[in-house]
């Protein structure tokens, strides 16, 4: 049958003293205030993303084109 382990009892909770030393609340963690920077995109990503809408377009006026011969072909044929 388990019992509760007689060595683990509710112990009073001690908090550590805060490190700036001030006694009166205040943030500790002050995100809302001080908000991370935005990144900036590396200048390699940005062509790549270029050429990579380039090559999407190529390809889907390349698809637009092979779709409109074939609708050229089915009506002659």
């Amino acid at each position: 049958m388990p019992a509760p382990d007689p060595e683990l009892r509710h112990r009073r909770v001690v908090l550590p003293d805060d490190p700036t030393g001030i006694q009166a609340p205040h943030d500790v963690l002050a995100a809302e205030e001080f908000a991370m920077p935005a990144v900036t995109p590396h200048p390699c990503e940005e062509g790549a993303t270029r050429a990579r809408a380039r090559r999407r377009l190529a390809i889907g006026g390349a698809l637009a084109a092979a779709g409109g011969l074939l609708a050229l072909r089915r009506r002659r044929g």
